[in-house]
């Protein structure tokens, strides 16, 4: 039997739970439909809020011919042998398919590539779905193709929507009485995920299959779970517990905890350059300048994870992982530039100092741009103690060095200098 996610999914819009931005009355794809042109696209949100199922239903309502693809398991081949398909079903006025690629950013740059000649000459109209940034996972040129929607997280409602309905049209949830009293652990064990929720309360309804009624309860839904849960579902609460787990191990001088953590994600099957991405996000912001090579030896590991992929890619990020947890810690440079920013929406565009600014005509230089600026390499040691701030915030010290690693030595530096103005 199909998963109850897979059985009660909707045909039509009246039944798809949530993205009212999208598809509620006189919305922009709601709208689109409705005309029957509608663009090649690509759904960017979660797991779980309905970017397959919106598919199908815009494949079903247009009458159009429906091809899908998993870029897990397919490549460039299979892409090229469903073009020539779609190609055979172009004939008279008849619309052109839809091709639907799920997890489009797992797709390498040639097998997108692979793509833009049937989109621009219109053999396809083609809607993937990606749970990454686009900007950074679809090629330019296929992604400049291509209307983006965003989708977003489902609300309590929405899922709670999702839920009634299938208790009341599913064939084989309709032999039991169920009876929906506390639902805060189902919605918990979710993680916003529709398809999870379903599943978890067939779950809970296989495993009090006899009972001539179920009423749904925290309790019971813990009992009927805890049990049931998976090592690792890399799209669902465990991605993000993992990931976070791994972080804050990194962050706390624990290599032998990140190891750990990395090896839980590399084995669910985890994408490895969204591992190498957070690396890359902890060396600026966890390790910063108190070793500013962490930077460096993150941005080589992305690079060399690109190339070579895994299995061998659990080596270099293994090593990053260590030296990362090992190296000393500062987040002064996070810190500072977030203080800055908040200084710039609090008080606005203050006013340049005069000397600061540039004087490239002789009216600039007339009315004091540029004026008495001392230029530092004339100065004894390449500095000068001058004043590089607007006036209604002069003496705001936003960079704050950390005494570890090698920041102690910019500590002592700042020190050295600007003690007086900045207070190091």
């Amino acid at each position: 039997m199909q998963p109850l996610a897979e059985r009660i999914r909707p045909h039509n819009l009246d039944h798809y739970y949530g993205q009212q931005h999208l598809v509620g009355p006189d919305a922009v794809l709601r709208r689109s439909i409705a005309s029957g042109k509608i663009p090649s696209m690509i759904f960017w949100g979660p797991p779980g809020v309905g970017k397959t199922t919106l598919a199908n239903i815009i494949s079903k309502t247009m009458d159009r011919p429906f091809f899908a693809l998993s870029a897990i398991n397919s490549g460039v081949k299979d892409v090229r042998e469903t073009i020539a398909k779609a190609e055979k079903q172009l004939f008279f006025d008849r619309p052109n398919p839809i091709l639907f690629i799920d997890e489009i950013h797992r797709f390498s740059k040639s097998q997108q590539d692979s793509l833009l000649g049937a989109v621009e000459k219109g053999i396809i109209t083609l809607i993937g779905a990606t749970t990454e940034n686009p900007s950074f996972e679809v090629i330019s040129a296929l992604l400049s193709r291509c209307q983006v929607y965003i989708l977003k997280h489902l609300s309590s409602d929405d899922l709670l929507q999702a839920m009634s309905y299938a208790i009341q049209e599913d064939h084989y949830l309709k032999q039991h009485n169920i009876s929906l009293k506390e639902t805060e652990a189902l919605m918990k064990f979710s993680g916003g995920d529709v398809r999870r929720l379903l599943n978890a309360l067939e779950l809970v309804v296989n495993h009090h299959g006899e009972a001539s009624q179920i009423i749904i309860t925290n309790d019971l839904v813990r009992a009927s779970i805890q049990s049931n849960m998976l090592l690792y579902d890399k799209t669902g609460e465990q991605h993000y517990d993992i990931i976070s787990a791994f972080i804050k191990s990194i962050r706390g001088s624990d290599p032998n905890a990140a190891v750990y953590y990395l090896a839980r994600m590399i084995e669910g099957g985890e994408d490895p350059k969204f591992i190498c991405r957070r690396m890359l996000i902890s060396a600026a912001e966890d390790v910063g300048l108190a070793n500013p090579n962490a930077l460096l030896l993150a941005t080589s590991c992305f690079a060399a994870v690109e190339r070579i992929g895994l299995p061998e890619g659990r080596i270099p990020m293994s090593e990053l992982a260590i030296y990362l947890a090992c190296s000393p810690k500062s987040n002064a440079a996070y810190t500072a530039i977030d203080q800055a920013l908040a200084e710039v929406r609090e008080s606005g565009n203050l006013s340049i100092p005069l000397h600061l600014r540039n004087a490239p005509t002789n009216l600039m230089k007339d009315i004091g741009y540029g004026k008495d600026y001392k230029y530092a390499h004339n100065f004894q040691g390449g500095f000068i103690d001058e004043n590089y701030l607007p006036e209604k915030i002069k003496g705001t010290a936003y960079y704050q060095p950390s005494k570890n690693g090698s920041e102690a030595k910019l500590l002592d530096q700042m020190k050295l200098l600007w003690k007086d103005k900045y207070g190091y």
